[in-house]
């Protein structure tokens, strides 16, 4: 649906570049701006369709592929998976108009560990030493918590 939305608003622009041309004003100033403006939009727009036909034919953000999730939870585009034990959480208070940020280390009982950069303070969500499932999505260039589930 969303597909055939773009196409749609895709092709409105080259109706108007068409409608410019057919009524000759395509030589004036007007005509020529409008046409370049016109054709930005289209071109923005069918990039935006066929973007979104490439990721849906690799099949990016379609299945339940995460291991560990829990069934019936539906993980969206951008949306990862992390698990893991808390070893610690660092909050860092940003600058005013900068979203604030925890640093959050997740060990998996080995050598390992994974540190993860979230959005907001996270101290009293993750306590150190509880087993967690983190669902993070990217918003913004920000991960946003979206659930968190301890075991």
């Amino acid at each position: 649906m969303v597909l055939l939305l773009l196409l749609l608003l895709a092709a409105v622009p080259l109706i108007g570049v068409v409608w410019i041309a057919l009524y000759g004003s395509l030589t004036t100033v007007d005509g020529l701006f409008m046409s370049l403006i016109l054709l930005s939009m289209s071109g923005i727009v069918g990039m935006t369709a066929l973007y979104e036909l490439r990721r849906r034919a690799s099949g990016v953000g379609t299945g339940l592929s995460a291991v560990g999730v829990p069934s019936g939870l539906w993980l969206g585009p951008g949306e990862l998976v992390r698990s893991g034990k808390v070893q610690d959480v660092v909050f860092y208070e940003s600058n005013v108009g900068q979203p604030n940020k925890s640093v959050v280390t997740l060990s998996d009982g080995g050598d390992s560990s994974q540190t993860l950069v979230v959005e907001g303070d996270m101290r009293n969500a993750l306590p150190v030493g509880q087993r967690v499932q983190i669902i993070l999505r990217k918003e913004g260039g920000q991960n946003v918590l979206v659930n968190l589930s301890y075991s």
